[in-house]
């Protein structure tokens, strides 16, 4: 704070503490948004090698910590299923939440409760990710960005432009599913009163390999038991 302004609001029997409140919380602002590791959070993504990960695409850690799909000559499509970054573990009832950014046009989903890693399509769910923007929320499909691939169109559109970081919270609770995009919720579903319903509990997560560039960081799951 500037001496003039401490000298006048000490004359005006004022406190600077408000003031230094108010500087504080305009600097959370800017905070990163990904939880606390002390809220029960643990990396998926280490932010260095692809640990805990099976793939025979290319996933290219960077020196940030963002790990991103470069997609080598000839490797295109979403049929590559051996491509996609899945996990070696499986999980059940858990929040996800990640953020990722694309490039105009981009095209990728987060698939999870994978019962086979051979078959990420017909043996798990998806949430897509596209560059839908711009479109109204009432044209918006289950092929839009954040909409649950089969199932259900997200609620409203959320896309942020290419280029921009967009965070991603998918809840998933026996057979009760949420998505956040961006701050809002896009989905609430029952899986066992539609498509989903005869999917696996449990399972691999994965992110695709579409063939198209892809960023993706502070990739962190909490299990909920």
């Amino acid at each position: 704070m500037h001496k003039p302004l401490a000298i006048l609001l000490t004359l005006l029997g004022l406190s600077a503490v408000p003031l230094a409140l108010a500087d504080h919380h305009a600097a959370d602002a800017d905070a990163p948004t990904t939880p606390a590791q002390d809220d029960g959070f643990v990396a998926l993504y280490n932010g260095k090698d692809l640990t805990g990960w099976t793939t025979t695409g290319n996933w290219v850690p960077q020196d940030d910590g963002v790990l991103m799909i470069q997609p080598r000559e000839g490797e295109r499509g979403w049929q590559r299923f051996d491509a996609y970054l899945t996990t070696e573990k499986q999980y059940a009832d858990y929040i996800l939440d990640l953020e990722y950014k694309h490039e105009k046009g981009g095209n990728s989903g987060v698939h999870f409760r994978i019962a086979d890693p051979a078959q990420p399509v017909t043996q798990g769910i998806e949430v897509q990710i596209l560059d839908s923007l711009g479109k109204p929320d009432d044209k918006m499909s289950h092929h839009d960005n954040g909409g649950v691939i089969r199932t259900s169109p997200p609620s409203k559109n959320m896309s942020k432009p290419a280029g921009e970081w967009n965070r991603l919270i998918i809840t998933v609770v026996g057979n009760h599913l949420t998505v956040e995009l961006n701050g809002e919720k896009i989905q609430d579903l029952q899986l066992d009163q539609g498509e989903m319903k005869d999917r696996p509990m449990k399972g691999h997560i994965a992110l695709q390999d579409h063939g198209i560039p892809v960023w993706f960081r502070n990739i962190r799951i909490k299990e909920l038991d």
